[in-house]
């Protein structure tokens, strides 16, 4: 099985993350015109739950089974890979097959008691067996992930990618005719066919890949003793970890109601109120975590990295690897901060055709680098074997924002904007206590002049952008909108090199290894 460094790893992640938000994007800009916010509304309604129910069925277990498969990996004993593999496909089932069925039995009392809308009933059956797919399909991303194989992951996303963009778009569109909580409820099926094509890949992939029993070695045993033994040691990592996520989810799926009924408060009908969450989540969230692609790539590669690297005790190398993640997560995420904050009406203007909702994405745009730097973060915690300071951080933000999005969103003056408020101060605050965690942990720094750089090149580019997106120098708003942000991020990127926040060398080698990846 092909391996890969750590920088090759998230540069194959990056590239499939890259090409995975372009593409989903597709939906994105058409959904909304074809069922509307309303309908986009009742589409992501029913997240939240389900959010929760996939925390409690996957948790910590990939990462768990990444850092055990690496570990074992790094002492060649092969007989454990594939026990702890088997041991956690075991779990992860049991488990999926018993939240797919509770699901299915309570979605009629949820749909009307708790998502507190009965249109979602349908959107939430359809939602039912992604409980399954994902389940299993965690267990093999984990695998892949500790043997330092991104590839596999990145086909499952693409693929899963192009078959949900397709399958969406034409289940949501043939439904539409019965109504719109039945297209709703056709868009979710597309995600479905999306997660089906991924598990199939990863299944595939993983037949290919493995070892014969035969040339299986290493120390086993007894098989019982050992089952037991990994068993005990996935609980041990996974709890923590499901912990932390299982707080992020719950406090995401209260955070949906509390929206909902605190709008109702500040006397907003609730269609008016399921239209402003659906932009909320459905838009500005998804526009936010672009950039998303190269974070969620970095906290993927660091784990197994991270494990290594402290199972031999190498400090140098685990402040190595998350100064880079760190200054990557700055570097790639502050033109995209800039651009959103700048730009914000006509970004939604011509990808929603709702250049209202940019209110919400200007106030969202400042606190979109606290986003980027979470996610690495948070991994380094859970490699570092610290999931409970994780958890610790998680509850902390979530204490503050529940109680600030009640009082901010029912005062009719604030309404919407008092929620997206809330949610910027909580993600401020859990990243900052999960800084100060690993700055405490690990003595580390990260050099204050990069922030600066990085500053600084955002500072020379705004107004740039700014001048080009609102200068009459032709009548096409759409030309002018993709020169200012094109404009924006050249001057961006002149300015990180002339200052040394990106150098030469950077750029020589990225080019090295974006061949190597295209071959």
């Amino acid at each position: 099985m092909s391996k890969q460094s750590f920088i090759q790893g998230t540069l194959i992640l990056l590239a499939a993350g890259i090409v995975n938000r372009i593409l989903g994007f597709i939906p994105r800009i058409t959904l909304p015109r074809v069922i509307g916010a309303e309908g986009i509304g009742l589409y992501q309604m029913g997240w939240p739950l389900l959010s929760v129910i996939l925390t409690l069925v996957t948790g910590g277990i990939p990462i768990a089974v990444a850092k055990l498969v690496a570990e074992a990996e790094a002492e060649g004993n092969e007989a454990r890979v594939r026990t702890i593999f088997c041991t956690a496909m075991a779990i992860s089932g049991v488990i999926s097959i018993f939240f797919s069925g509770l699901s299915l039995l309570a979605a009629p009392w949820i749909s009307t008691f708790v998502l507190t809308d009965a249109r979602v009933y349908y959107t939430f059956l359809c939602m039912t067996p992604i409980i399954l797919i994902v389940g299993i399909s965690s267990v093999f991303r984990g695998y892949f992930q500790g043997r330092h194989n991104m590839i596999p992951t990145a086909v499952s996303q693409i693929a899963e990618t192009l078959v949900r963009i397709v399958a969406v778009l034409v289940f949501a569109w043939w439904m539409l005719p019965r109504g719109v909580e039945y297209a709703a409820a056709g868009a979710m099926t597309g995600v479905l066919a999306g997660e089906i094509c991924a598990l199939t890949v990863l299944a595939l992939q993983y037949v290919q890949n493995r070892q014969p029993l035969e040339r299986v070695h290493g120390r086993i045993g007894s098989g019982s003793t050992v089952r037991r033994s990994q068993l005990a040691r996935i609980v041990k990592l996974a709890l923590p970890v499901t912990g932390s996520r299982l707080v992020g989810s719950f406090s995401y799926f209260i955070e949906s109601i509390i929206i909902i009924r605190s709008l109702a408060v500040a006397g907003i009908a609730a269609g008016v109120a399921t239209a402003q969450y659906g932009a909320l989540q459905g838009m500005i969230f998804p526009l936010l975590l672009l950039p998303g692609a190269l974070t969620t790539s970095l906290s993927v590669a660091l784990v197994p990295n991270l494990s290594e690297a402290a199972a031999r005790n190498d400090m140098k190398t685990i402040h190595m690897r998350l100064s880079q993640a760190l200054k990557l997560a700055l570097t790639a995420g502050a033109p995209f901060a800039m651009i959103m904050f700048v730009l914000a009406e006509p970004l939604c203007l011509y990808l929603y055709n709702q250049p209202e909702v940019g209110t919400m994405l200007r106030m969202m745009a400042p606190v979109a680098l606290f986003i980027y730097f979470q996610g690495p973060l948070q991994a380094a915690l859970q490699a570092l074997e610290r999931p409970g300071s994780a958890l610790m951080n998680t509850v902390a933000g979530s204490l503050v924002k529940l109680p600030l999005i009640y009082l901010l969103a029912s005062r009719p003056e604030f309404g919407i904007l008092g929620a997206v408020l809330a949610i910027n101060i909580n993600i401020v605050l859990v990243t900052m206590l999960h800084w100060g965690t690993l700055s405490r942990l690990l003595q580390f720094r990260m050099p204050a002049a990069d922030f600066l750089k990085a500053a600084a090149a955002v500072g020379c580019a705004a107004p740039i952008c700014y001048a080009v997106m609102h200068t009459p120098w032709t009548d096409i708003g759409l030309i002018r909108f993709a020169m200012a942000s094109a404009s924006g991020f050249a001057a961006y990127l002149i300015v990180c090199l002339l200052l040394r926040l990106i150098d030469r060398h950077d750029v020589a080698r990225l080019i090295v290894l974006v061949k190597r990846f295209a071959k």
